[in-house]
């Protein structure tokens, strides 16, 4: 990537990043989306935008221009056993001891543990409920009292774990932004992981479609092309019309983003939508390959694989659809 030129995309140029607008940024992660080969360009987009909204100077110096400059990984930790969907019922908790805080509790769904320099752990400071208490620590690797429990196999070949905090001891100056403040840059991150995966499902959309429509046209059935039978032409209707439907709203969201807007309902939105759309023409692709279509000859398999998982994790559909209705009735007159 960095012979390239394609690391640090949207870092600022002042860290030897790119700074590309999120519209450019949506066309790059759209083409990603059609290889089944499991990249992303570094450094990985949602740890950078939310350490470059909270870490101070003397964190940037640390943390975020390492990161940037690709001499450290991170992960972040926000789900827990007993608050997947739901990050606001997390349990795990931080409290102030002299010059150091101290985490318990534990964490899982964690993704890129075993190269990770550094992770970003949500905790709960004080006894609010909900959102109240929030925060955000950097926890450097080899700390003494974080463990990696297990390794969590997932599909289409994802790897995940489990964390415990037990009497994790970290300096006063881990603390990421400020106190009870970390939900927004968590949403933050949630919402440029969330704009990626659009893109992502676009492109396997893509590239499914196209898959699809070379073998219609090629295998016969009955005497006559699969591309002539109306079912076939109407998955490939839909397909084109959902995937040109799908780009818009992504792009839509990015011009927004590009202009300082909040677009979590716009996040919330894509998220749904490109996932199970993805989802559906990726099935239709199989079933118009028969038999070889359900194979692990093809690369279907992979996309169906990776589209399930992208269905649960930055929050899973019916999640966003309660809170895209929420939206909806309270501003309804």
């Amino acid at each position: 990537c960095k012979e390239l030129g394609l690391w640090a995309l949207d870092a600022p140029e002042e860290m030897g990043g790119a700074n590309l607008p999120a519209v450019t940024l949506m066309a790059l992660n759209e083409e990603l989306g059609r290889t089944v080969v499991p990249f992303t360009f570094p450094p990985d987009s949602p740890n950078l935008h939310m350490l470059m909204a909270t870490a101070n100077e003397q964190q940037k110096k640390k943390y975020l221009e390492p990161y940037a400059s690709g001499d450290a990984k991170s992960a972040i930790a926000i789900s827990e056993p007993n608050a997947g969907g739901d990050p606001s019922g997390m349990l795990t908790r931080a409290v102030l001891d002299g010059d150091e805080w101290v985490i318990n509790g534990r964490k899982i769904w964690v993704s890129r543990i075993p190269a990770a320099d550094f992770v970003v752990v949500m905790a709960r400071v004080g006894s609010g409920k909900r959102h109240e208490g929030i925060t955000a620590f950097i926890v450097d690797k080899g700390t003494k009292g974080f463990e990696v429990l297990r390794e969590i196999p997932m599909l289409a070949g994802h790897r995940t774990y489990e964390l415990a905090f037990e009497d994790c001891r970290i300096p006063k100056e881990n603390l990421l932004g400020e106190v009870g403040a970390g939900f927004a840059p968590m949403q933050l991150r949630l919402v440029i992981r969330r704009l990626q995966m659009g893109a992502w499902c676009i492109g396997m959309s893509r590239r499914a479609l196209d898959m699809m429509c070379t073998h219609a046209k090629q295998r016969v059935t009955f005497g006559m092309p699969l591309s002539d039978r109306q079912a076939i032409q109407w998955w490939i209707a839909d397909a084109a019309m959902k995937i040109h439907a799908c780009r818009l709203m992504v792009l839509d969201a990015a011009r927004k983003q590009d202009l300082g807007q909040d677009v979590k309902f716009e996040a919330s939105m894509i998220k749904v939508y490109a996932t199970e759309m993805a989802a559906e023409i990726i099935d239709h692709a199989m079933q118009t390959f028969g038999a070889m279509g359900v194979t692990k000859e093809m690369p279907l398999h992979l996309m169906a694989q990776r589209v399930r998982v992208m269905r649960v994790y930055e929050g899973p559909s019916e999640v966003h659809r309660m809170s895209i209705a929420k939206k909806i009735l309270k501003e309804a007159r």
